[in-house]
């Protein structure tokens, strides 16, 4: 009897080998071929990514109209922000995030709401009819206008959106659809990747919004091909511990939108709804003020945040810890070498442990003055005054660089109630900010004498 044919396929990029190879030859990633059955020489597997938009003549740039796009809003005002205003007609999101995060509850209240406003069909690949309509009971949705289909294959998707014709979709979850024409099992690079086209296709054609839910890896990544995530218009992470009850929604790519940008939800018995204030998430509640603690305005795409950064600096030994939860444990390194060499404060015989408060993560370089003012103050054992916030990018002559939209970051502050800032001196803003104490400061040395100043 013949043996059916293999081919390993790169779960990262797509491409193919008729053998396993340690390291993929088309996008050089390490332990990336999956074996699975070759395909068959179908016209889908030759035409996957053809006719994803329709054909347009070629014209001149500065001839083509350019209009903003039509938004929809969903009724969710923190999604709505994430997404640059609403949904887009045409437009293909793609939601990734942890089992049992809320991806599905999110996406049902936001079917609900649309319902009222437009046909809507939410396709279900993990759970049947009646589970869905459970959870609708649960959260309290009326759900009197929402279509719902139970179904993992392809093609049968494709002809209830044909005949439906809903101006917003829901597949729940890509990785479980499956298309007749392969003959590989559902979830598997080629089956995600066949399935993602044709949908897409289908949202181009006919102007339906789809919203596909993704998996992800143990790594947080989006499983499946990466091309996936080039396929589609918007990808959005589901982001939060499943011991706390705030979930975050980020957006790494938006073609309709800003990137960067996140949503702030809170976990209730009656689904998810948005924090107002996300600021008082990441802000912990001290009686008085306590060594190590210093308050961040970070900036998270177009909103300002007041995330508290905590430090704790304690007797090591021959081998001290450096620990960081929240922000890059390298560059932790890097700033305790400059508060070394350029304030002479040294902390190479502590153990230095840095947290982020309420899971956040902050990426961006803006918050070295306050990892260091915050490390300055454990070391000392004295706390910064009360109301005291600071942001700035140190370099590594010691220099304090100016953060992107300062004065945004100071009147965010204001309005919450502090009242003393240390600040780069380039962002010292023209007007002075009612209510807010600023120092402005040029190097690191000069940030320690200003809190030397404040005891």
């Amino acid at each position: 009897m013949a043996k059916d044919k293999s081919i390993y396929t790169c779960s990262e990029c797509g491409g193919t080998s008729p053998k396993w190879l340690g390291r993929c030859p088309a996008c050089g990633a390490w332990n990336t071929l999956v074996e699975g059955p070759a395909e068959g020489n179908s016209g889908a597997s030759k035409n996957r990514f053809q006719a994803l938009a329709k054909s347009q003549p070629v014209a001149t740039l500065s001839q083509i109209e350019a209009a903003d796009v039509a938004r929809t809003p969903t009724g969710l005002e923190e999604l709505d922000r994430v997404l640059g205003g609403g949904i887009v007609s045409g437009g293909v999101v793609l939601i990734g995030g942890d089992p049992g995060i809320g991806k599905s509850t999110l996406l049902l209240q936001a079917v609900d709401a649309l319902s009222q406003q437009m046909p809507v069909l939410y396709v279900t690949g993990e759970e049947s009819g009646a589970q869905v309509a459970l959870r609708a009971r649960r959260l309290g949705l009326e759900g009197a206008r929402v279509r719902v289909l139970a179904e993992i294959n392809l093609e049968k998707i494709l002809a209830t959106i044909e005949t439906e014709r809903p101006a917003f979709c829901v597949i729940d979850s890509i990785q479980t659809v499956y298309s007749e024409q392969l003959t590989s099992a559902p979830g598997s690079v080629a089956q995600v990747r066949e399935c993602a086209a044709h949908l897409t296709r289908t949202a181009k054609g006919g102007g339906t919004s789809i919203v596909l839910v993704g998996h992800v890896t143990k790594e947080g990544a989006l499983a499946g091909p990466r091309v996936l995530e080039h396929m589609v218009d918007t990808v959005l992470y589901f982001e939060g511990d499943t011991h706390s009850s705030f979930r975050l929604v980020r957006a790494i790519k938006n073609r309709f939108g800003a990137v960067n940008e996140i949503g702030v939800f809170a976990m209730t018995e009656r689904g998810l709804k948005g924090v107002a204030n996300p600021s008082a998430i990441f802000l912990s509640t001290h009686g008085e003020p306590v060594p190590g603690s210093c308050v961040l305005v970070t900036l998270e795409g177009t909103r300002p945040l007041l995330v508290e950064v905590q430090a704790l600096v304690d007797a090591g030994g021959p081998s001290p810890r450096r620990l960081s939860v929240g922000l890059e444990r390298d560059r932790l390194a890097m700033l305790l070498a400059v508060l070394h060499r350029h304030a002479g404060v040294s902390c190479m015989d502590q153990d230095v442990f840095v947290n982020a408060v309420g899971g956040v993560r902050i990426t961006e370089p803006a918050a070295d003055l306050a990892v260091l003012l915050s490390i300055h103050s454990s070391l000392r054992g004295k706390p910064l005054p009360r109301g005291f916030i600071a942001f700035g990018e140190v370099g590594l002559a010691g220099e304090v660089r100016p953060a992107p939209r300062g004065q945004e970051r100071l009147k965010e502050a204001a309005k919450l109630g502090f009242s003393v800032a240390v600040v780069p001196r380039a962002n010292l803003p023209k007007k002075p900010i009612e209510g807010l104490t600023i120092h402005p400061v040029e190097r690191i040395e000069e940030a320690i004498q200003v809190l030397r100043g404040l005891d």
